[in-house]
Parts: C-alpha cells; structure tokens; sequence
C-alpha cells in the first residue's frame, strides 16, 4: 500500500498509445498535485487527507466477481461496476444501444481514442490526471441514431467495504447520435461497515449529437468514511438536451463537478443537485456552463441541508462566450443549517463576453423555521420527525425536477433511509 500514484499493471501496458495516454495522465497529476487551499477551484474542498493516506489496488477480473443484485423500484437496464470493476453480465439491451469495456472499445475503434480526455481536461482537473494514469477500468455507451431507449440505463456501482482501504478509477464514455434520447442513472452504494473507508474517482465524458436528448440522474450514498470525486464532462451539439440530478448523501468527502459545453445553437442544458449530511463530512457540488454559440440555454438549481459539523460547498460559473448572443443562463443555490457548527460555502460566478444575453445567479442561507416546527410539535408530531418533514418539503422542489415519476419517487425515500 502507498499514496496515489502507484506502479500498478494494467491491460495493454504494452501497446504504444495507451501507455502515452497513462503516462500523459501521470504526468499531469504529478504537475499539479493534490489540490491545496491556494488551488483556486478547490477553494472550500480540502482534499488533503489523501496526502497521507495509504492505498490498496486489487486488479480482478470482473466476470470473477459475485453479481450483487440491486433492487430497484422501476424498470431499467442494469449494469454493474463489483468493486470498482465492470461486471459483464447484465440485462439483455434493446437493438440501438451498445455497451462494451471501455478499453475493448477504444482498442476496437480507434476513432475513440480522441475523445478520451477531450472534455476532462487533465490540465485543470487533477483527479481527472489521476484517473487517466490509471485508465482501465469503465464502460463505453453508444446511442444510435433516432434511437429512444425506453427504460433507464442504470449504472450501479457497488462496494463491499472491507479493512483495506482501496482506490478505484473508472471512466465512461458516452456518445448519444443525433436524435436519440436516453436516461441514465448512477447509483453508488456499499455493503459493509458503514465506516469503510476507500476512494471512488469517475470521470464520464458525455457527447450528445444534434437533437439528442440524455436525462441523467444520479445518488451518491457511498460509505460514512468514503472519498467520492466525479467529473461529468458533456458536449452538447445543437438543439441537442442535457438534463441532469444528483443527490449526494454519503461519503466522508464528496465532489460532483459538472462542465458542460453547450457547443452549438440552441443547446440546452439543466444542470441541479441537492445534498444532505451530517457529522463531519464536505460534500462539493461545483458546476461549470460555458455557452459558446448563440440561442443556448442553461439552468441550475442547487439545494442543501446540512447538520453537525458537516460543510456543504457549491461553486457555479457560468461563460457566455462572446458569439453567444441571445443566451440565457440561470443560477441559483438554497442551504439550511440545522447546527450552529454547519458550514456553507458558496462561489456563485457569471463571465459574461456577448451583448443581448439574460443572465442571473443568487444564494440564500437560512434555518428551520422554529414557528413550523412548534405548529407541528403542538399537533402531536414528535420532534425528529416534524425536522424530517420540514426537510423534505424544502428539498421537494428540487427533486420534482426529475422527470421520470419512479425515479423521483425512488430518491425521495432514499433522504429518508439511512
């Protein structure tokens, strides 16, 4: 066990651009570092107690590991990630979609190899360095055209905790053809001590062709004493839709990062999220919108709870690039705090080159209202569980953004689980 960069064997070591392409990543994340409080974009999100933690990698073969079958309470094409590790048996797909290891198809199709690390910049984004020094493991997802896959695609990345601390990098590259629409889901969820401690580093990178449309959820419910780290990177070609929801609620240290690209006229993109957390945890929500052509649209609308001595972080930027006339972009971020000791931090920015642009961002910060809470106390509703219904009434807006009703239905009794 060691720090995280470590001399680890991967598939295809041997094959010339796939070892450049680690290498670069090695390279990248030995210039920048761990981020420090001095590194601008992890301002508020100290990730420094990586720098003394020791880490384990356990290299296996997927198609050797147990398939740990996940309820879920709506119908949906399940692929599994045991372990950090691509499970290849999964439901039969419908004909227009295609998933394969990431690695096969890169090997397969090697027109592949230049969108790999074209959106998650290793330059500005040191885990995402990190993952491609370690590129190996991840999932390669391919749309057709015209193609609407009518059941979720659901990614289920499940942990076992044990008394090794271990590391896991994946990657997926998604590629949704012109026309097409799709939902994805991401759930991430361990057995075990709730303690484990282990590190999940994911970087996605999203291409959405022309007219595509990809709804794209997320629930992040890591272990108590978990690091969690993912970069959705998306590219959003004209009149094409990206529409995204995460709800973090796990994990010791947590950051979603969203940079999506609105690359042509008439994209669109509605990027929102909601956090809820106790003890002593930092959850990171971090967005960054940048509106390169004209008559795009962008939306975001960020929710958190937090409670002990937890930290809740929410940084978004949105660029409007100075062809991007008649864009609109809109941001806004709501917390309460439930303890003195809670924290929020909050960078809201707006980098504004174009005339003929609507444009607006905002931050409120506030605490449970102790009238509400005595009205309903007074009406024979314990404590705990009048603060609990206050709560899923603040976060409710923001969850009913989820289109799909089993899906939203599905997260709101996950704020209530443990």
């Amino acid at each position: 066990m060691s720090g995280l960069l470590q001399q680890v064997k991967l598939i295809g070591d041997e094959i010339p651009w796939l070892k450049e392409m680690r290498a670069s990543g090695r390279a990248a994340f030995e210039r920048a570092g761990i981020p420090t409080p001095k590194t601008e974009a992890w301002k508020y999100t100290k990730p420094n107690r990586f720098l003394s933690t020791d880490f384990a990698f356990l290299p296996q073969d997927g198609s050797q590991l147990p398939l740990q079958k996940t309820d879920l309470p709506f119908a949906a094409y399940k692929i599994y990630f045991e372990n950090g590790v691509f499970n290849p048996v999964f439901s039969e797909l419908p004909e227009g979609i295609e998933v394969i290891p990431l690695i096969e198809a890169i090997m397969l199709q090697p027109s592949l190899r230049a969108k790999i690390g074209a959106l998650a910049d290793i330059d500005r984004h040191p885990f995402a360095a990190l993952n491609a020094a370690y590129l190996n493991e991840g999932i390669y997802i391919h749309i057709d055209s015209n193609v609407n896959i009518t059941k979720p695609v659901a990614l289920i990345y499940h942990t076992v905790g044990d008394s090794q601390n271990v590391m896991y990098n994946l990657r997926n590259l998604t590629v949704i053809d012109e026309n097409a629409s799709v939902e994805l889901v991401e759930y991430f969820c361990y057995d075990g001590k709730i303690k484990s401690s282990y590190l999940m580093n994911v970087v996605n990178e999203i291409y959405i062709g022309s007219g595509a449309s990809l709804r794209h959820y997320k629930l992040q419910d890591e272990a108590y004493k978990a690091g969690h780290l993912a970069l959705n990177a998306v590219s959003v070609n004209a009149s094409g839709r990206y529409k995204s929801f995460c709800l973090q609620k796990g994990a010791d240290l947590a950051r979603n990062e969203s940079k999506v690209i609105l690359a042509e006229e008439r994209a669109s993109a509605e990027v929102d999220a909601a956090y809820i957390m106790n003890g002593w945890a930092t959850i990171d929500t971090t967005t960054d919108i940048e509106h390169l052509k004209p008559c795009t649209h962008s939306s975001q609308l960020v929710k958190g709870v937090v409670g002990g001595q937890a930290k809740g972080v929410f940084q978004g930027k949105i660029h409007i690039a100075p062809d991007a006339v008649k864009t609109e972009g809109y941001q806004l971020h709501k917390a309460m705090l439930l303890t003195d000791e809670a924290e929020i931090d909050v960078k809201p920015e707006l980098e504004i080159f174009a005339d003929d642009v609507k444009c607006s961002h905002g931050a409120a910060c506030g605490q449970l209202d102790p009238e509400q809470l005595f009205y309903m106390r007074s009406r024979g509703i314990g404590e705990e569980e009048a603060k609990q219904l206050l709560i899923d009434a603040y976060l409710n807006d923001v969850i009913a953004k989820v289109d799909n009703e089993k899906i939203c239905h599905w997260i709101k009794l996950s704020l209530k689980a443990n």
